[in-house]
């Protein structure tokens, strides 16, 4: 058996794993696009890393679009098996590779009008809504805990990850040449005491473990709370400076943290009294979806759903559709909240707001979440003085602020934790992926001192045996 890393390796994004076994069947888990790369972002999507029509099944472990994203080419280029995943997911990677589609669609539209006029060739999105729609097809629902036999000599076992709804970490017991063996994949790892989430499962004994490290070098703020942080920077930029803030938020998972969060304000007559605007058709959707997994819920959620049959819904919350009535939203005076995606506000319209509103001293930009170094997000993180968006450079003189206790990754002792039902000494090898290089050596140096012996950070497309 061998394992090929062709994505989110010594990175963030892109997570994509390849198992071949001896008798030559070959399992994906996951298959992500990159994002927030910059120029290299293009070349890395448009090349797999393996042919996609050798590939027999595969296994998605959340909707999240660095997992999913490339699914539509995975199905564009052959591959004609199916993918497991838990129901939640499947009904949210649905809207998101739809949503991803009309992005690659658009973004491809305004290039070729560019292209066309310096006489230069069209060029093709990395797919379209008819593929997104194709691929969705495939997606095929495994409940959590359930052993299912997916291959013959391969059973997938689904945990929840309690990273967003639906979200899976990934075991597999595997019987290749008489031998058998078991392999998890922690997808994303959530975060205990979440908000909203159940925690994060614990899992069988695995000998060869494939874990995510976004954040293993470091913790997250628990001193400030969530609501008491959102509610410093509403006052401070509507209140007290009579402007916009800007909150760049991914649709699934932290929009319905960050409404969440709002919502118990006015529970507690605390929300001020400005409009607050959801500016994401995709965020509205996903958060209808969501609610129809309570079960998912943690039990302060559920109390919570006991005296409030919306917790993501409140006075003053208003939703915004079309393109139009989000163009509106420039010529406001009026102080207001305008949450919207993309998280790391490389995409889609939050991207348009920040453009607009980036240069005003009056308003706020409040990221909420982890941005790859070299996304707009990220750039405007750490202090740059002027960005670039859709070719224009910008002088940034809004308040930029950032809000860690949101983080929907577990922090490195969260995954500490997430580790603590496995006996180091029986895990054979333990990969580290989804997470920057020089992270994962201080996260390498943690879990070898908590005595697992092999510790691997791999490099893109490498390969190596198993057994």
């Amino acid at each position: 058996m061998k394992i090929a890393f062709h994505g989110a390796a010594r990175t963030v994004t892109g997570s994509k794993h390849l198992i071949t076994l001896r008798n030559g069947k070959k399992i994906l888990l996951d298959c992500g696009m990159f994002q927030g790369m910059g120029k290299a972002t293009i070349p890395l999507n448009n090349d797999l890393g393996f042919d996609a029509s050798t590939v027999d099944v595969m296994v998605l472990s959340h909707a999240h679009i660095d997992h999913s994203g490339l699914i539509p080419k995975l199905v564009k280029e052959g591959f004609r098996g199916k993918i497991y995943c838990t129901p939640a997911t499947k009904d949210l990677t649905g809207i998101l590779l739809e949503d991803s589609a009309h992005i690659q669609e658009n973004e491809v539209r305004y290039v070729n009008k560019k292209r066309a006029a310096e006489g230069q060739p069209y060029v093709q999105p990395l797919y379209t809504l008819d593929d997104a729609k194709k691929a969705t097809e495939r997606l095929t629902e495994v409940k959590y805990n359930e052993w299912k036999t997916i291959e013959q000599g391969v059973e997938l076992f689904f945990t929840d990850a309690g990273h967003i709804i639906g979200s899976a970490c990934v075991h597999l017991r595997i019987t290749d040449n008489g031998k058998t063996e078991s392999l998890t994949f922690s997808g994303d790892i959530g975060r205990y005491r979440d908000i909203i989430l159940r925690s994060p499962d614990v899992f069988p004994q695995a000998d060869y473990i494939i874990m995510e490290s976004t954040y293993g070098n470091s913790l997250h703020e628990m001193q400030f709370t969530t609501p008491n942080h959102l509610l410093e920077w509403v006052e401070r930029t509507c209140i007290q400076k009579k402007g916009k803030l800007i909150i760049p938020a991914f649709s699934v998972g932290r929009t319905q943290e960050i409404l969440f969060a709002l919502n118990q304000l006015e529970l507690e007559n605390r929300l001020p009294k400005v409009d607050y605007f959801l500016d994401s058709p995709l965020s509205i959707e996903a958060t209808d979806i969501i609610k129809r997994y309570p079960n998912y819920f943690n039990k302060t959620i559920q109390k919570v759903l006991e005296k409030d049959d919306d917790p993501f819904k409140f006075p003053g919350l208003k939703y915004i559709q079309t393109v139009d009535q989000s163009k509106m939203l420039n010529f406001r005076n009026e102080p207001c909240v305008i949450i919207s995606a993309s998280g790391m506000a490389e995409a889609g319209r939050v991207k348009h707001h920040i453009s607009n509103n980036v240069e005003n001293s009056r308003n706020a930009i409040l990221m909420t979440g982890y941005c790859e170094p070299r996304s707009l997000g990220a750039r405007l993180q750490t202090g740059a003085k002027e960005v670039g968006i859709f070719g224009v450079e910008h002088e940034v003189n809004a308040e930029i602020g950032s809000i860690r206790s949101m983080s929907a990754h577990g922090d490195y002792e969260d995954m500490s934790q997430w580790l603590a039902c496995q006996n180091p000494r029986e895990v054979k090898r333990l990969f580290l992926v989804h997470g920057e290089y020089d992270v994962q050596q201080d996260f390498k140096s943690r879990l070898i001192k908590k005595g697992f012996v092999d510790v691997e950070i791999p490099e893109m497309h490498y390969e190596t045996g198993l057994s």
